[in-house]
């Protein structure tokens, strides 16, 4: 084995550092999941962290470095690398990510231009999206991160993070967030703490509001009956930013729920304590 090689084993080992689950949250290094990097050496001041040129989430936890990474549904299995510059360095740390293969879910929708959009849908969906990215693409500077999520509403999951998605025979990108199913006018609350970012009503997502946790950890809810909440408004743990409704591309009412960290969407049920109606669901 060649030092080079030897060096990375090294450094695959030192990062598997322990950190109590209610600390961060859920470790998953597969395609659409999250990595938690001890980032190794005695900086006293907080290091820059980057993967795949996307800053990256840094967290201080008895007194160690973590970074918090997304990881990309897109990313290929194996060694991924992280660019770290510190006080007196810079350098790359490996990690590995495993395969992991999604199931298909196939769903009918009656509206035929929520799956072939026409070309004024297109021009919308065009401008939709620049608002969208804005979001999702927010860094805000905040020290300490809140990660014991609560559930915003306790409906039934009907839909689960990464499944392929062929619409009426078609197939699609991949399902990036959760669905939540509840009746119409079930309110929805904040996960914890942070910023409205962005709200609005789009083609595909319907009403939808973006809250901007901090450090790149945005979360997303998509199809809501009413917006109860104003761009720019400060938000507790628990406040109701909206009701359950079935706008945009729906079959019935419903909550999407997203989490993007560093602009990457990751598998919401990695940031929530496990509910009883999740036991022997794979995370893996």
């Amino acid at each position: 084995m060649t030092k080079a090689a030897i060096a990375t084993v090294i450094i695959l080992l030192l990062n598997f550092h322990f950190v109590s689950a209610s600390e961060l949250p859920q470790q998953s290094l597969v395609p659409g999941g999250v990595a938690i990097i001890a980032i190794n050496g005695s900086e006293s001041s907080k290091p820059k962290v980057s993967f795949n040129n996307r800053r990256v989430m840094v967290v201080n936890k008895e007194q160690q470095w973590f970074a918090v990474v997304g990881i990309s549904l897109s990313t290929k299995v194996g060694q991924q690398f992280l660019d770290v510059q510190s006080d007196h360095r810079n350098y790359q740390i490996a990690f590995m990510v495993s395969d992991k293969q999604y199931p298909t879910q196939h769903i009918e929708i009656k509206d035929k231009r929520k799956v072939n959009p026409n070309n004024y849908d297109m021009k919308r969906i065009t401008s939709e999206r620049a608002r969208i990215d804005g979001a999702l693409e927010t860094w805000t500077d905040v020290e300490n991160i809140d990660f014991n999520f609560i559930w915003p509403i306790e409906g039934r999951i009907s839909g689960l993070f990464g499944r392929r998605r062929v619409f009426n025979g078609q197939p699609r990108k991949p399902h990036s967030g959760m669905d939540l199913a509840a009746p119409t006018g079930t309110q929805i609350h904040a996960p914890a703490e942070g910023v409205i970012r962005n709200t609005g009503e789009y083609f595909f997502n319907g009403n939808t509001v973006f809250i901007d946790h901090g450090q790149g950890l945005v979360t997303m809810f998509c199809h809501m009956n009413k917006i109860l909440v104003e761009d720019g408004q400060i938000i507790k743990q628990g406040e109701v930013i909206g009701t359950v409704g079935m706008t945009g591309r729906v079959t019935g009412p419903h909550l999407h729920f997203g989490v993007s960290l560093n602009d990457e969407r990751v598998e919401p049920r990695l940031f929530f304590p496990m509910r009883p109606s999740m036991e022997g669901d794979d995370l893996e």
